[in-house]
């Protein structure tokens, strides 16, 4: 027999069915149906845990099997897959159905595989709930609401599948560190570049960790002035500061029993360094006006944008803070290290904001990634949700092409490392002044072209050239036309 979770898939497509069957099973053991009254038949002769359905099915919908399901097999986990196009009514008959999720297609086969066995072990937390009220009856009823809140962390995606990540991602082995010190009560450093997602990795760890059930607050240290980050950490007594009739307090007892991340903490001041330093060694805190050292429980989760070894060396940084800060560190790679990840981490970014600005979109054609996949990322995931929203903004269709593609990315030339080199690199780096013009002169027709979408007469106008003189610079560049091309 085999340990792996029971899933069921629905659909009546076919090679819907396929993607979806060669998605999950390595992970699962999947058994499939064509339609509802097949899928029924399915459920009476097996021990499913999940159900992955279609909703728009000849016969029954997905919505109305599931509600089935529900009544006649509870604890199984739904969840519907459906497209953007759905109305208010069929939203609402979803909630009503008691759904724990909907897949949008088009669907990323990484995406799936989380949500999936995100489902399986909300399905395991529920039979151990279940199992645990009738065992433990006589405890105390914080057992119960603190299973309770890690489930609720689980439904809310605020754990460790909030990070999106391929199989071959580096992103993997710093997860797994990560879900290592998770566990340990120690404090953690997270250095990386800015937008790389330090923050929401502090953020799983503290729900990975036994503080999960206790608060998770977050400040950025970046341009702050001291007094202000005083008093925002450390609060304060009445009457220490000018107006403040009562006590203040600060997010240091906030975090009681919780996690305290702090964002940009290489920016912290001498000064600051040194009142945050009794926190750290020996969990002690005092407010502005107190006479005495309070004791303190939080757990610090630091984030740096540089190398604090560096700012210790060059006297930027105090060494014992830094040493407190460290007991476990993280190194979070840029997006540019990360590019197999780029069409997950795109498509989630392009949903996402799809689905706050009320926006259909189908997703990214593979010319658009081609091109994305060419860009240095300098600012990393903010980056790349900015473009996202850049180009969701301006669309017209429901699969974005290239051509909506900011300029500077669309200049973009591939090196062997799958980056380009930035401009600057090219006008201030070595060559004779023949290449280098060229090299320009290549990144202005690709991108005007793409652009135009491959409308040579536009683009020969637009660049002041014939057409003839157009097609003989493509040729002498090689610039290779896209399989989907406009007719001139």
């Amino acid at each position: 027999m085999t340990d792996l979770p029971a899933i069921l898939l629905v659909d009546d497509e076919d090679h819907a069915l396929h993607s979806m069957r060669m998605a999950l099973e390595d992970e699962f053991d999947c058994f499939t149906a064509p339609n509802a009254e097949e899928a029924m038949k399915v459920m009476e002769e097996q021990f499913v845990q999940v159900i992955l359905c279609d909703q728009r099915m000849p016969g029954q919908t997905g919505v109305e099997f599931l509600s089935e399901v529900r009544d006649r097999w509870p604890d199984v986990i739904r969840i519907i897959i459906t497209g953007y196009t759905e109305t208010a009514d069929m939203i609402a008959a979803i909630n009503e159905a008691g759904i724990y999720q909907i897949v949008t297609k088009p669907w990323h086969p990484d995406q799936l595989i989380m949500v999936a066995k995100n489902a399986a072990q909300l399905f395991r937390l529920n039979r151990e709930h279940a199992q645990l009220s009738l065992e433990m009856r006589y405890l105390s009823r914080s057992v119960e609401t603190k299973l309770e809140e890690q489930r609720k962390a689980l439904r809310e995606g605020l754990g460790f599948e909030k990070v999106l990540r391929g199989p071959d991602s580096p992103m993997n082995a710093v997860v797994e560190q990560a879900r290592q010190f998770a566990s340990f009560d120690v404090p953690v450093l997270i250095t990386g570049e800015p937008g790389t997602g330090k923050a929401a990795l502090a953020r799983a760890m503290h729900y990975a960790s036994l503080r999960s059930d206790r608060p998770c607050h977050e400040i950025t240290l970046v341009g702050v002035e001291d007094d202000l980050l005083e008093l925002e950490l450390f609060g304060a007594r009445r009457g220490a500061l000018p107006g403040l009739q009562v006590n203040r307090i600060g997010l240091i007892q906030k975090a009681e029993r919780g996690t305290l991340v702090l964002n940009g903490i290489d920016s912290l001041s001498p000064a600051m360094q040194m009142k945050l330093l009794p926190v750290a060694l020996r969990q002690q805190v005092r407010p502005i006006g107190a006479a005495e050292m309070q004791r303190c429980d939080v757990r610090l989760v630091a984030a740096s944008h540089r190398d604090l070894r560096a700012a210790v060396a060059e006297g930027a940084f105090r060494e014992d803070l830094y040493y407190a800060l460290a007991a476990a560190s993280l190194s979070v790679p840029p997006l540019r290290s990360r590019l197999k990840d780029l069409p997950m981490l795109a498509h989630e970014a392009l949903f996402e904001a799809a689905g706050q600005h009320g926006k259909i979109v189908h997703g990214l054609s593979d010319d658009a990634l081609a091109f994305l996949a060419n860009h240095d990322w300098p600012g990393n995931l903010r980056e790349l949700e900015n473009e996202m929203l850049r180009m969701l903004i301006f669309s017209q269709d429901t699969v974005l092409g290239p051509e909506l593609i900011s300029r500077h990315i669309l200049q973009a030339t591939p090196t062997r490392e799958g980056s380009d080199p930035a401009l600057d690199q090219v006008l201030e780096g070595t060559g004779t002044l023949k290449d280098r013009v060229e090299e320009i002169e290549m990144r202005i027709l690709r991108e005007t072209l793409t652009r135009l979408k491959w409308n040579k007469s536009r683009a020969a106008a637009e660049l002041g050239l014939s057409r003839v003189g157009l097609r003989a610079k493509i040729e002498r560049y090689g610039i290779p036309e896209p399989n989907r091309v406009e007719e001139d």
